[in-house]
């Protein structure tokens, strides 16, 4: 008797082990909504024993490579895969919208607090046309700040990243010559600037550098007490980035595509914050592991129901609810 429930005991940990490991899903992607993607996964690992996830923040571009190579069980991603990169993957993947978030103007510049930058001015800034933060074109815009005989030393990704792809988006739209010359892309040729991996060295590059200035999704900007400027929208107001300005830029959709690719980038409206994105997950519509397939159509529920409450703490503003009921509707494919 003792050694049949031995036997039994050892098969049951066995059994237990196996399932363990079938729960250890593998993701990677954007660092844009990597704050609330790490609340995420952990709240839901403690509601649910024995699954784990494991998220590496290494930017979109190498998010989207990684899943559609299989090396990840998911991906994330600020840029949506454009049909080449969907018709190209051998896994077909659903793009799930999961928050929306801001990119915001950061920058080190002594008595430069509560900047404003006209479009055409940020553009031309990032061309290396504005060169100097005393040019007239920017004090036009700040008539009240004494700006310093000092460099713009500008600060960009050096990485795959969709926070890229949402500020080129933006500069794409607003300026002919930034379109024509460098465009969009999560991986661009700068015309001037140092790189700098991820939001995190972004943020910390501007932070250490007196004179520069660069880019990052607003949390980091908040985290790191690096002030950001407000940016002048399509209908002439300058609005900050906010939970209110970046939900008013989702709300110029009026009618969300089937696929959720769509950009807010230079979003009508008086309040709408001009450079706001939806973020994604990048779910394989069948995993190849059912258990791990039950599990993310598990989580994506969890989302829905418990994750879009906890986004606004960390300034990102959670999905609308036309939005949200859609991608309720839409993860009912994934298996």
């Amino acid at each position: 008797m003792i050694v049949k429930k031995t036997l039994l005991t050892v098969g049951l940990l066995v059994i237990a082990m196996g399932t363990a490991q079938a729960q250890k899903l593998t993701a990677a992607g954007a660092t844009f909504p990597y704050p609330i993607y790490s609340k995420w996964f952990s709240e839901y690992s403690s509601s649910h024993p024995g699954v784990e996830v494991n998220y590496a923040s290494i930017g979109s571009g190498g998010g989207i490579a990684q899943v559609t190579k299989g090396l990840v069980d998911f991906g994330a991603s600020d840029m949506p895969m454009t049909d080449e990169m969907l018709s190209a993957s051998p896994i077909k993947l659903i793009h799930i919208p999961t928050v929306l978030g801001a990119v915001v103007p950061v920058y080190n510049v002594s008595g430069g607090k509560d900047l404003r930058f006209s479009s055409d001015v940020l553009a031309d800034i990032y061309l290396g046309k504005v060169s100097n933060w005393n040019d007239a074109r920017i004090a036009k815009d700040n008539p009240d700040i004494k700006f310093p005989d000092k460099a713009i030393v500008i600060v960009h990704r050096s990485d795959g990243s969709g926070t890229t792809y949402i500020f080129t988006d933006y500069l794409s739209k607003i300026s002919a010559d930034w379109k024509s010359r460098v465009g969009k892309g999560t991986s661009v040729s700068w015309p001037v600037g140092l790189g700098a991996k991820g939001n995190e060295g972004v943020a910390g590059m501007v932070r250490q550098m007196e004179g520069a200035m660069g880019y990052v999704e607003l949390i980091y900007a908040l985290q790191n007490k690096i002030t950001f400027g407000s940016v002048r929208n399509i209908s002439g107001a300058f609005v900050k980035a906010s939970l209110e300005s970046t939900t008013a830029a989702a709300a110029s959709v009026k009618t969300m595509p089937d696929d959720f690719r769509v950009s807010i980038t230079n979003a009508p409206g008086k309040d709408a914050y001009p450079i706001s994105s939806f973020t994604w997950l990048l779910i394989p519509q069948k995993s190849n592991d059912p258990a791990k397939g039950k599990i993310l159509h598990d989580f994506l529920t969890w989302m829905l129901d418990k994750g879009e409450s906890m986004v606004s703490s960390l300034n990102y503003a959670p999905l609308p609810s036309n939005v949200a009921e859609k991608v309720r509707a839409r993860i009912q494919q994934v298996q």
